[in-house]
């Protein structure tokens, strides 16, 4: 079990990680190649570089901790289990959007979360191009830029955002094309920054469809420690999680206010 000693330690780390390999990113955004990683998806330089630098400022104070983060091998993710006694899993994104970042679009952010025994206990989100970080750890009040902040306690109305994505291949859905016409639909590109903005209270909400885990380990953490409700779609609680066998697969997530978080439900599944 984690103390507020150790969450103060774990939660420097994570700081300084996050803020060195996003000083790396926006040294290399205008001039890093991109590949196309899967049908949807691309991969750059950067992300690997900016992975390393994560990985290896967390080695250096905690080597018995196991990682998962988005980049391994081709095809394959980055996993190494922890070699302690403890369930400890850093999870990263080193850069989430990659598609706005390959297109050299200043809307993309380094995604860091902690999960210990399945549950996740600690969650940064840095915006490198706003020099924006948002924080959580333990049962401390989240904060933005040393500043705490809480969701927002507003209603689905037209004066309000919903996060949302932008891609949907098969389709608008009905859900999606119902909410277009009731309140403000952004697609920031990077569902960390729509999860930072629920837990920050810019945004009512977010849905998001296929995220993998280190899309939202950080920014659940810091939308539920803000207060608002995080679930899958159907409303039920996306945690705890078996590591040991977590290998990719895609977790459809809603981060909502407790004002909205019923009705989304409601209008996902109608």
């Amino acid at each position: 079990m984690l103390d507020n000693k150790d969450l103060s330690f774990l939660l420097e780390t994570a700081v300084v990680a996050a803020r060195l390999a996003g000083q790396r990113a926006m040294e290399e955004i205008n001039y890093t190649k991109s590949f196309p990683k899967s049908d949807s998806e691309l991969v750059t330089d950067a992300d690997t570089h900016c992975q390393q630098i994560i990985i290896d400022t967390i080695k250096q104070n905690y080597s018995d901790h196991g990682i998962i983060a988005e980049e391994g091998k081709p095809g394959s993710i980055f996993k190494q289990p922890p070699r302690g006694g403890q369930d400890i899993w850093w999870v990263i994104d080193p850069i989430d959007g990659t598609n706005n970042f390959a297109h050299k679009i200043l809307s993309f952010a380094v995604s860091i979360g902690l999960i210990s025994d399945g549950k996740p206990v600690l969650g940064v989100i840095y915006d490198p191009a706003t020099d924006s970080m948002f924080t959580a750890a333990g049962d401390s009040p989240p904060q933005y830029n040393t500043r705490r902040i809480e969701a927002s306690q507003s209603d689905l109305t037209v004066f309000e955002t919903i996060g949302v994505e932008s891609l949907y291949t098969d389709g608008v859905p009905n859900w999606l094309a119902f909410l277009l016409k009731t309140l403000r639909c952004r697609s920031l590109g990077t569902t960390a920054l729509h999860l930072a903005y629920v837990a920050k209270g810019s945004f009512v909400a977010a849905i998001i469809d296929k995220p993998k885990l280190w899309d939202i380990a950080a920014g659940a953490f810091l939308a539920q420690s803000a207060g608002a409700i995080v679930s899958d779609w159907k409303g039920k609680p996306l945690w705890p999680i078996d590591m040991n066998n977590y290998t990719g697969q895609p977790i459809a997530t809603l981060a909502a206010n407790k004002k909205t978080h019923k009705k989304l439900i409601d209008i996902i599944n109608h």
